[in-house]
């Protein structure tokens, strides 16, 4: 495992958390609407799905229907995750609600894949609080695992990105804090995501680590995967 960054005492510390997959479990409403979304352009739905979990939007219309518009494929899609805010059930991981919180405000945000107005009707769905900033899918040009979108947060919440913690549960997104040069914890997860400083298998696991961060503690020696 690669060494955590240390922090000189009195640094301004921020956190910096994925959504789905890491603070609320939407895993079968994207099954779900991946399903839909293959249903009406008679494809196999999970075939769909085992492509959309390993590229974005954009990259699965050019696998699994080249013939397609993307644009036309975008809009249907973006029509059924919306349409699942809205009457879809969430729940939030086991921790979420504690961990965000007893978080100083102005302390964290969140930095998504997703588009803002879904994330907020999430999180209103969940009962979890939203902080002053996200930074979605529309504010950077290049997402996960690009570091722009962990960069963008860092630099709208004025702090150095090396005393950041991302905390993320997908490859994509662990790489993109790495290569932003911050700190990443991954959780939910059975197996340690490769590259991350430190694995929790759930969230509940992370929060009294992740607490000690955000006020600036060092903590305890880092939970590692073998």
């Amino acid at each position: 495992m690669i060494n955590e960054h240390h922090r000189p005492a009195g640094r301004r510390t921020r956190v910096l958390f994925d959504v789905d997959g890491t603070l609320i479990d939407a895993l079968d409403n994207q099954r779900r609407v991946w399903r839909t979304w293959a249903e009406r352009h008679g494809l196999d739905p999970d075939e769909v799905h085992r492509v959309a979990l390993r590229t974005r939007p954009v990259e699965t219309f050019a696998r699994v229907a080249p013939d397609r518009d993307p644009r036309e494929c975008l809009a249907a899609l973006h029509e059924l995750e919306d349409e699942d805010v809205r009457s879809g059930a969430y729940t939030a991981f086991d921790g979420a609600a504690e961990l965000l919180s007893r978080l100083p405000s102005g302390s964290w945000a969140l930095v998504t894949s997703n588009y803002e107005h879904r994330v907020r009707g999430r999180f209103a769905r969940t009962g979890l609080p939203v902080p002053a900033l996200i930074v979605d899918a529309a504010a950077v040009e290049e997402g996960k695992p690009s570091p722009a979108p962990y960069l963008g947060a860092a630099a709208r919440l004025g702090v150095d990105p090396r005393d950041c913690l991302v905390v993320e549960d997908a490859p994509s997104g662990v790489l993109s804090g790495l290569r932003a040069g911050m700190t990443v914890w991954g959780v939910n997860t059975r197996a340690a995501v490769e590259g991350v400083h430190r694995h929790y298998p759930t969230l509940r696991e992370a929060v009294p680590d992740i607490l000690a961060f955000a006020s600036g503690a060092r903590g305890e020696a880092p939970h590692t995967a073998p």
